[in-house]
């Protein structure tokens, strides 16, 4: 397969190269035709073929860009193309019909005609040129910042911003000790739900979350939040009281670090009546 998408490739090039090559000489001796003198003579062929391909060129550039521009750039081909398609025509018929005499006459309409593609293949590559820098290419790729998120494998040091899961009741969570507060607090957890329920219609509307995430505070200052909140069942601290008062000033928090604020103020409240003693 590799060998014969070559071979279709050099085909392709020698079939290009020798169109260009019969397509010059038809056009070179129009040029002469049409009183081009001297040396400019090989050129006046490379105004006309040498725009098609500029032309295909600048489509692929443009393949993104408005369907209006695209369209512009297909009529400036497409007119480029039929304009050497009928000088190739008329070269071959005229020659026929003077075989007689010697070189190429032309009348003075087609002269003038032929004349006329310099100056419009001038102002036409002028205005490519401007479509192409108005509407530059682009590649649809993810934002580099946005690829190395998504193949980013997962952190287990940021907590805020993905949980890991709670573990079952009676299961314990890899690598945390068999006996843990939160186990203890399970349920006193039930008792604080039946308390929110009860007090919801009673409850203050939250302030309105800023737009946009917001950082997480520091520990202190989730302690400090913490302790604005009141005890759950027993007289202990309730994750699910310390998590609304933390959430109502707008601050995110996982479960892991609000585990830890959790245990931290219960760990304060226990040590309270011994320092009162």
């Amino acid at each position: 397969m590799p060998a014969l998408t070559a071979a279709i490739r050099l085909g392709v090039a020698l079939v290009g190269t020798i169109g260009f090559a019969l397509s010059y000489d038809a056009l070179r001796q129009m040029a002469v035709a049409i009183h081009i003198r001297g040396m400019l003579t090989y050129a006046f062929p490379l105004v006309i073929d040498g725009f098609i391909a500029i032309g295909v060129a600048a489509l692929l550039i443009l393949r993104t860009a408005p369907w209006r521009s695209r369209l512009y750039v297909w009529a400036l081909v497409g007119l480029a193309t039929v304009t050497s398609i009928w000088a190739n025509a008329l070269h071959a018929v005229r020659l026929n019909q003077e075989a007689h005499t010697a070189g190429l006459r032309l009348d003075d309409v087609t002269v003038g005609a032929l004349s006329a593609i310099a100056p419009l293949a001038l102002a036409g590559a002028v205005h490519l040129d401007l479509v192409i820098r108005r509407h530059p290419a682009t590649r649809h790729v993810l934002p580099e910042s946005s690829a190395a998120h998504r193949h980013m494998p997962p952190s287990h040091h940021n907590h805020d911003e993905e949980a890991p899961q709670r573990p079952a009741p009676g299961e314990d969570a890899p690598g945390t000790p068999a006996v843990t507060p939160e186990a203890q607090n399970v349920a006193e957890d039930a008792v604080d739900v039946a308390e929110d329920l009860a007090s919801a219609a009673d409850a203050p509307e939250r302030p309105a979350r800023p737009k946009g995430r917001q950082p997480s505070a520091p520990m202190d200052e989730l302690l400090a939040l913490g302790r604005t909140a009141p005890l759950g069942g027993n007289g202990r601290v309730s994750r699910r009281h310390v998590e609304s008062a933390i959430r109502a000033q707008g601050y995110p928090i996982g479960r892991d670090r609000l585990t830890e604020v959790t245990h931290r103020l219960q760990a304060e409240l226990d040590r309270a009546p011994a320092h009162a003693s």
